[in-house]
Parts: C-alpha cells; structure tokens; sequence
C-alpha cells in the first residue's frame, strides 16, 4: 500500500519536535558545563595553583594544580591566553578541522546506527504486525523476532574470529533466568502495545517507564529515589494523559499492555544490576554483546510456550500468511534482525558515553521514532498528543538528570 505524502502539518509537527528535543538538550548541557571549572592542559608550581584557585574558588584543588607555574588570569579569556606558545599550531587549525580531529568516529557510528535500527524496527514490526491482522499472532511475532536474534547470535558465535563464545556455569545460566523473563516479557507487551495502537502513542506511554522503576526501586529493591527525581514524574504521567486524550488510535490494550512493558523493563534494569554483581561473571560472559546474545536466547526459550499457549491453536494459518505474505515474511525477518541489533548498538554507546549524553540520546531518539514512525505510518499527531508528547518525554529527560543539575547547585552554593 501507499503511504501518505509529508504534509506540511507533518513537517512543522516534526521541526517542532526536534527542536524541543534539541534544546532541551542544550539547556542541559548548558547548566551543568556553568557549575565546571576551565582547566588548563599544562603544569608548573604550586603558587599558581593558589593563585588560580582564588579567581576561580569553584576550581578543585586537584583540577588547580595543573595551573602551576602560571600567572593567575583575571578573566576566562586571560585563562586561555595563558597557555604556552607551543599550543599555536595546534589553535591555528580551522575551527571545522579541529572538530572532525577530535571527533570520536567510532561513537557517533555507533549513535547512527542505534538511531537507525530503532528508528526501522518500529517500522518494519508495525507492517508485519499490521499484515499478520494486528493483534492475532503478536506474541508469535515477538516470540520469533527473538528467534531471529539467537540465529544472528549464534551465527557469530560459530563464524572464525568473530566473537569469542562466553564459559558461563550452569549456575550463572539459572541467575540470567530473571533477567531473561523480564526481557521476553517486556518485549512481548511491547509488541501487543504496538500491534493495538498507533506506533507513536506506544513510544509515549514506553517513555513513562522511569516512573515504573522509582516504584519498583523504593517499594522492593530499598532504594533511594530523591525528592527531586519525584516530582519530574508529575510532568512524565500528564505528558502521557495529555497525549491519550485526544489519540484516535486510543485503544485500553495498547495502554495496559505498554504499561506492562514499562514494568518489566523496570524489573529487568535491578535484575541486571544484581546480576552484573555475581563475583566472576563479567569474565565468563566475556563481553556485552554475549550478555545480550545469553538474554535473547533464554528470552526466546521463554517466549515460545507463552505465544503457543496463547496462540498456538492458530499457529498453522499463521504459517501460511509467513510463507505466503512477503509483507509478513520480509518484515518479520528485518525487524528481528532490527531489534537485535540496535539494543546490542544501544548498550554498547552507553557504555561508551556519560549519564547526561546517555539522556539526550534517549530523549532524541524517542522523538526521532515518533515523528518518523507517524510521518511513514500516517498516525495522527494532533496538537494535544503532540503537546503531551512534549511534555511527558521533558519530563523523562529532567528525570534523567535532575540529581547532577541538583548536586552542581548545591556545590556552587557552598563555593559562592
């Protein structure tokens, strides 16, 4: 079928978005490099470390040292001009060139193709879901995109040099049982959420999930949620009420079932951390991509009965649309493929970059997948989703942040 062409509508509703993002994202950025000291590169003796430190009180007395044997600047641009003359080649480079030396390749490669994967898995499992009759094999749709995955994985476990196999026990396989539940079933919910409704109002209600977690954190992990952190879930649940008011697409299993989503995702992120802390398992796992091939295995293995129970009475009419339907079987094959590969791509960039990247990441890909998923899809973004979409996902960025924006604020007050 067709898709409907971008109207201008559509196009001020994404500019607008991205721009939310964007800023935001600036703002952040903005307020937490203000409580941060400039730090000189080069050395030299202790009376300029004083010296600095007393223009500059915010500066640590560790970060100060390497003032040492400067003559104390009265101005941030007197700092700069500080440095020794053996900076000049280096200042005298194009601003555009300086940039694309110190750019880490390798990350933004890796923020790109998170971004994509994301990006073409909502899409691709929304057509195989929509081609397959929606809700009627969505948890044997699931199921069988984490069957993709364990083929990719173990795939490269068998390729020469491709990646080392893990030498986990038995023991460490009953211990990644939790985690692996929690997955199969925060994808499975995922999936049903998505095949009920529009794309774009799923990744809304998806976006409520740190208010899952500060519950689940409190009430039965005994974990310390600050005041702070509470009150940004006030703007993240009325971003999503806002956003279900007026969605033509509105559907009670599309709600209930992103919910659960929210709340198996909540559990597996103090399942992973739990298990993350068993004494030798980081070494007989070996890397994170095994981490993540061991949970979609188990997920998988988990995965199966569950969509048999539910919808195995049927599963032969689902065959014949899978062998017959090239819009079913192509989907069904990339999204697995899809979703494998951008939570794989995901954890590694995060483990790569700091909270407050992590944060714009995360919020700049939500926006990326509902204005894109909604463009390509057709969905509606009427001005309330869109007003709650906005809201709820700042709510989930200041969520993400709000304790280094706080714990900065603090520190300056007692400097000032």
């Amino acid at each position: 079928p067709s898709h409907p062409p971008i109207t201008p509508r559509m196009a001020r509703t994404a500019a607008l978005l991205v721009a939310v993002a964007l800023g935001s994202a600036v703002c952040s950025e903005a307020a937490l490099s203000r409580s941060s000291a400039f730090v000189n590169p080069f050395a030299g003796d202790a009376r300029g470390a004083r010296q600095h430190q007393q223009v500059n009180p915010r500066l640590p007395p560790a970060a100060a040292a390497v003032w040492q044997g400067y003559p104390a600047p009265t101005s941030p641009v007197a700092v700069q001009a500080a440095a020794p003359a053996a900076d000049t080649p280096a200042r005298s480079l194009p601003g555009p060139l300086k940039m694309l030396l110190k750019t880490d390749w390798a990350l933004l490669t890796y923020f790109a193709l998170w971004y994509l994967g994301n990006y073409y898995y909502n899409i691709t499992n929304k057509r195989c879901l929509n081609g397959a009759g929606a809700t009627e094999f969505a948890l044997t749709i699931s199921a069988l995109q984490l069957g993709v995955g364990v083929i990719y994985a173990l795939f490269l476990w068998a390729a020469p040099d491709a990646r080392k196999m893990p030498t986990v026990t038995a023991s460490d396989i009953v211990r990644m049982l939790p985690v692996a539940l929690c997955a199969a079933g925060a994808h499975s919910a995922s999936v049903f959420a998505l095949s009920a409704g529009a794309v774009s109002f799923g990744q809304i209600v998806k976006a409520a999930e740190p208010a899952f977690a500060a519950v689940l954190a409190t009430t039965l992990y005994g974990k310390k949620v600050s005041k702070a952190k509470w009150l940004c879930l006030i703007p993240v649940i009325g971003g999503v009420i806002l956003a279900s008011v007026k969605e033509l697409d509105f559907a009670w299993a599309a709600l209930i079932s992103a919910c659960i989503a929210n709340l198996f995702a909540a559990f597996k992120g103090n399942e992973n951390k739990k298990l993350m802390d068993t004494p030798g398992i980081r070494d007989r796992i070996g890397s994170v991509g095994n981490q993540f091939a061991l949970t979609t295995i188990l997920a998988f293995i988990i995965s199966m009965p569950l969509a048999m129970l539910r919808e195995g009475h049927k599963f032969g009419e689902f065959m014949t649309l899978f062998n017959n339907s090239p819009v079913v079987f192509n989907n069904l094959m990339l999204s697995g493929l899809f979703f494998y590969g951008y939570n794989e791509l995901a954890t590694m960039t995060i483990k790569k970059t700091g909270a407050v990247t992590q944060s714009v990441a995360n919020t700049a890909k939500r926006v990326i997948v509902i204005v894109g998923s909604a463009i390509v899809l057709g969905e509606n973004l009427n001005g309330m989703k869109l007003l709650g979409c906005t809201i709820g996902i700042g709510g989930v960025f200041l969520y993400s942040i709000i304790d280094t924006l706080v714990e900065n604020w603090q520190k300056k007050k007692k400097t000032a």
